[in-house]
């Protein structure tokens, strides 16, 4: 219709009625990384590193440093690439595409800051890894074992 605004419609939920975009940011200390265990799906009750959705005009890596400093308290400074994980979860009927980084650049101690989304939250070496682990979490310590830099 001329001279009217046009409204777009929400074509559902990501992951849920479409692939979601997801970014993941995974952190390395004294030869531990830092994991999540989640309260809601995908995954509910599973250790997944700190991340989440990918805002519109959002980059990944900004997505993913943001997600991280919400749900963890910590500063964020650089990251870099670390891999792309797509995974269908049937359980949960939900499709995800994330975008996987490392944190090269960090300060902070890591607290509790979204209790209603998560259960717990700690480091973990390599020969001490939680049970069960996400699908992400999975691909992102196999990922960083490829490069030798966790668990080499």
């Amino acid at each position: 219709m001329a001279g009217s605004a046009q409204t777009l419609s929400s074509p559902g939920f990501p992951g849920l009625s479409f692939p979601g975009v997801g970014a993941g940011l995974v952190l390395l200390r004294d030869e531990k990384i830092l994991l999540l265990k989640r309260r809601k799906a995908p995954e509910a009750g599973h250790w997944n590193i700190p991340g989440g959705k990918v805002d519109h005009m959002e980059t990944a890596a900004l997505a993913a440093a943001r997600e991280t400093e919400e749900e963890t308290g910590l500063s964020i400074g650089s990251v870099e690439f670390l891999c792309l994980s797509e995974k269908i979860i049937p359980e949960d009927r939900q499709h995800w595409i994330s975008l996987m980084y490392r944190a090269t650049a960090f300060h902070g101690e890591a607290r509790m800051v979204e209790p209603d989304k998560f259960f717990e939250i700690g480091w973990f070496g390599a020969d001490q890894l939680p049970a069960p682990l996400s699908r992400f979490a999975a691909d992102a310590i196999a990922a960083l074992q490829v490069r030798g830099l966790f668990g080499a």
